[in-house]
């Protein structure tokens, strides 16, 4: 597997394809990439949006081609990989803005998988509350943090700008802090963001006045719909 936000263009192609010893300033000793590492098996790609345009080309070849050169040497390698490649953005908005690649992305789209984030399926928020717990109980050596129902009911009330991530994070908080008490609905509001400590965002009902109009009560249903979601 290779993290690719964290490389610079010239680091990331070493990994990718490895490099000879004396090939660029701190190549001390010969390197072998992670393609020549994964014959016969699998390379993970993750976040491959933010390799360089420059990069992508060399990508391209070794899809098509199966072959590549390490950095610094002219000998050509082979190899059968399979590429699984993972991006948090949307492929295609990203080749028409220009950062990706047309060719590279037609030729990595053979299976397309999305996963969808959380807000899209809040119906798993309690199997993925139970998983987490059980991490969490495992990690702290401790019971497993409990939540009660008005704080379930929350956490599926919630939009999750911070997706799944922000579900462990909160359940492991939940841990670290908890006591061996049920954390509340109360205990976790200030962990959300986007929500007021003191009120209940999921309460409309103070919205909307006694004698008001219907359009006015139908514009402030809309605007805490929007807050909410």
């Amino acid at each position: 597997s290779l993290n690719c936000p964290v490389l610079s263009a010239h680091l990331m192609e070493s990994q990718l394809f490895g490099h000879q010893r004396g090939s660029f300033t701190g190549a001390d000793a010969p390197r072998v990439g992670r393609f020549e590492l994964a014959d016969g098996g699998t390379i993970l790609l993750d976040e491959i949006t933010e390799i360089e345009l420059s990069l992508q080309a060399k990508l391209l070849r070794v899809l098509q081609e199966r072959s590549f050169e390490r950095v610094g040497e002219s000998a050509t390698i082979s190899v059968d990989v399979r590429v699984l490649a993972t991006t948090n953005r949307q492929l295609r908005d990203e080749v028409g803005a220009g950062r990706f690649r047309e060719d590279l992305y037609f030729r990595l789209a053979v299976v397309e998988l999305q996963a969808p984030a959380l807000r899209q399926r809040r119906d798993d928020i309690p199997e993925l509350l139970a998983h987490f717990q059980r991490q969490t109980c495992e990690r702290l050596d401790s019971d497993p943090p409990e939540f009660g129902g008005d704080a379930i009911d929350l956490l599926q009330a919630y939009h999750w700008p911070g997706n799944v991530r922000e579900l462990e994070n909160i359940v492991t908080r939940a841990g670290v802090f908890g006591g061996g008490r049920v954390i509340g609905a109360d205990d976790i509001r200030p962990w959300l963001m986007g929500l007021d400590e003191t009120s209940n965002q999921t309460d409309t009902s103070d919205a909307i006045e006694v004698g008001s109009s219907l359009e006015e009560m139908e514009r402030r249903l809309i605007e805490a719909t929007l807050e909410r979601f």
